[in-house]
């Protein structure tokens, strides 16, 4: 079971088969309800009772397609570590990071810089382009691009 810390909102009967379950679904989101009760061993009918039940808790926000970006066009991703002025808002360092297309993900931190603003661009000239339009919003004072080589990822 999960352990509930104060003032999280954890699910606390979470048990090794939701584990099992969780993980099925982020390998195949569109894998069915019949597949996961073979592997778990359960019944098609309680996996899906269990899989509505981790949809209703909050534990399943949703599902998503994973899409190969460089197959789009594009192919390069970054980081960009953003350090804004002392005045502003968390709120505006969001704001004003999501309102470039080309941002993924903006992740405000505590520590020297403020932001990591993940970025997916056609190629180089194209992420100086972002970079410098952020730049000039006005509230950055400095930026640090890394450049993505290679992803691996746990869920």
């Amino acid at each position: 079971m999960l352990n509930k810390g104060a003032g999280d909102n954890q699910v606390e009967d979470i048990d090794d088969i939701d584990r099992a379950l969780l993980r099925l679904l982020h390998e195949d989101g569109r894998r069915t309800f019949a597949d996961m009760a073979a592997q778990v061993g359960l019944s098609t009918a309680a996996t899906k009772r269990r899989v509505d039940r981790l949809r209703e808790t909050g534990v399943i926000t949703g599902f998503t397609v994973q899409v190969d970006h460089k197959k789009l066009g594009w192919a390069v991703e970054a980081f960009s570590e953003v350090r804004y002025a002392g005045t502003t808002n968390v709120t505006d360092i969001v704001e004003t990071a999501s309102r470039q297309p080309e941002v993924q993900a903006v992740y405000t931190v505590a520590g020297d810089l403020d932001a990591l603003v993940q970025v997916r661009v056609r190629d180089l000239e194209h992420l100086q382009e972002v970079i410098d339009r952020l730049r000039r919003t006005g509230t950055i004072t400095g930026t640090r691009t890394l450049m993505v080589l290679g992803r691996w990822t746990r869920s």
